[in-house]
């Protein structure tokens, strides 16, 4: 007895293939979500993805590279070694832009040029230990406030308002004045920024603290049995770190300019060392004469700050998926 010929009809019609149920679940597509070169979808993958993208940021990271090698290299920008007195001629003080000395020469007949190629490198490094030393101060205390709580929490969070009470450069002026001449001017200006700097970063990485632990990995982390250092460094850290990044990045720039700030009211850099605030309080006196000396270091610091400032700008927008 042959089999039965199935039913046909409007819903199964003869020629109807039959495919296999591709009907997603409700929150799979987020765990499916295609992501660039086959690497799971995370924060910072979508975020480097979009940064790639933005004119702004590949702009401002090609101006601190360079900035960076200037630090580092400035033999390759500039044959003269400012550091020689050699190289300066008080007869040609205030000399302006010639064949061989393109920003022309300072007070003291100094190639203007050289010294602001080797004038980046205390600049850049007084901004990038500050900003290291603030952003581990800030959030190391600020993770551990935000997961203790309680009398913890309260008891840091009022002594970082003390801080924030007190004007920043003003602050700063005063502990470089008071150790003036009793420490490395460099390193007085690293201190005396860190000392006010910090704070910001703290309450940041605190809030983003309070907000990650009482999401669910750390619910999970701790009916595992995990203690508080593995569940602050290794699953609150990770997930709050994002906002410090952004701060950090714009507050590079910000103290960058803060030390030209310091060092233009007379108690950061001092000579012989060399940074564009520096060399801004040297030449102010005389710009009417001789505006070059003042003018090309104040351009340099302003392209930098700026520089750091748009990254921070474009990491901020990356990481926040509102803005996108």
């Amino acid at each position: 007895m042959s089999n039965p010929t199935p039913p046909v009809g409007p819903g199964l019609p003869e020629t109807q293939t039959l495919l296999p149920d591709t009907t997603t679940t409700p929150g799979t597509e987020h765990e499916t979500q295609q992501v660039k070169g086959g690497k799971p979808a995370s924060l910072w993958t979508d975020a480097w993805y979009d940064l790639r993208r933005r004119p702004m940021f590949i702009l401002s990271v090609i101006i601190v590279l360079i900035l960076l090698v200037m630090s580092f290299w400035p033999s390759l920008f500039s044959a003269i070694d400012p550091y020689n007195a050699r190289t300066c001629d008080l007869s040609t003080a205030r000399q302006g832009s010639s064949a061989g000395h393109l920003f022309g020469r300072d007070n003291l007949g100094c190639d203007v040029y050289a010294r602001t190629i080797y004038g980046a490198r205390n600049s850049i490094v007084i901004g990038v230990l500050t900003t290291i030393l603030t952003t581990f101060i800030g959030g190391l205390l600020g993770i551990i406030a935000g997961f203790r709580g309680g009398w913890v929490d309260s008891i840091s969070s009022r002594f970082t308002e003390i801080f924030f009470a007190i004007p920043s450069i003003l602050g700063a002026l005063l502990i470089a004045a008071t150790f003036r001449g009793k420490a490395n001017s460099i390193m007085l200006v690293i201190v005396a920024l860190t000392v006010l700097g910090w704070p910001m970063t703290y309450r940041i990485m605190r809030a983003a603290v309070i907000t990650a632990k009482s999401q669910d990995f750390v619910v999970a982390a701790r009916a595992l049995g995990a203690g508080a250092g593995r569940i602050m460094f290794r699953h609150l850290l990770p997930n709050s770190l994002a906002p410090v990044i952004v701060v950090a990045t714009i507050n590079l720039g910000t103290f960058i300019a803060a030390e030209a700030a310091l060092s233009f009211l007379g108690v950061g850099v001092q000579s012989p060392d060399i940074s564009w605030g520096r060399m801004i309080a040297d030449a102010r006196d005389r710009f009417l004469e001789a505006p070059l000396p003042l003018v090309f270091p104040a351009v340099f610091l302003s392209i930098t700050v700026l520089a750091f400032i748009m990254m921070g700008d474009a990491v901020r927008d990356a990481l926040d998926p509102k803005l996108r």
